[in-house]
């Protein structure tokens, strides 16, 4: 891991047609859409909660800290960057309360729309906001879905903690690793 330093990853263009999307509401928040960002030809998609915060309050880029989390462990299991793209369950940063089931259920559409134009060969869900959505049940949870393989929606997905979780919490690094290491050992038997 030594060496290896975080950077902001270059966005995916809101497409056209939902560029002013008022659906859910989040743009009352003032946050801009984030469609995604990486590599949009990427093999593995990750899906998080939100895009977060990407700029600071003079409007400079950063790497936060979910991002950080995310890149080193990818780098320590042997993925490039160029083999992800990182999407969202809502496609603005939320800035304060809102009805989240109903926001999460509207803003899916996106994500729909996403995975039908770029059909990645993986899926990986992170944290439980990405789990229950995407699965579709708010019952599911990374806890007791972690460390196999499931078809969602058609897509082969694995699930693990978001990393804002692992970053707060040290201890569950080591599970952080595995289930990142089980998406790689998947994606090389391809």
């Amino acid at each position: 891991m030594s060496g290896f330093c975080p950077v902001p990853l270059p966005e995916d263009p809101v497409p056209k047609d939902v560029r002013e999307c008022k659906e859910c509401g989040l743009y009352k928040q003032g946050s801009r859409m984030i469609w995604g960002e990486g590599n949009p030809k990427a093999p593995i998609m990750v899906i998080l909660d939100n895009p977060g915060a990407r700029e600071d309050r003079e409007g400079n880029s950063f790497v936060c800290g979910t991002r950080q989390t995310l890149q080193q462990a990818v780098n320590e299991v042997g993925l490039g960057m160029d083999e992800l793209y990182v999407t969202f369950i809502l496609k603005r940063r939320p800035v304060r309360a809102y009805e989240k089931e109903r926001v999460r259920q509207v803003c899916m559409m996106h994500l729909t729309q996403q995975l039908q134009h770029k059909q990645p060969d993986f899926i990986l869900c992170l944290g439980n906001v990405a789990v229950q959505s995407f699965f579709q049940d708010p019952d599911a949870n990374v806890k007791t879905l972690r460390s196999s393989m499931h078809d969602v929606h058609g897509f082969k997905t694995a699930v693990a903690y978001h990393p804002l979780a692992v970053r707060r919490r040290p201890n569950m690094r080591r599970l952080f690793i595995e289930d990142l290491a089980f998406v790689v050992e998947q994606y090389r038997k391809m």
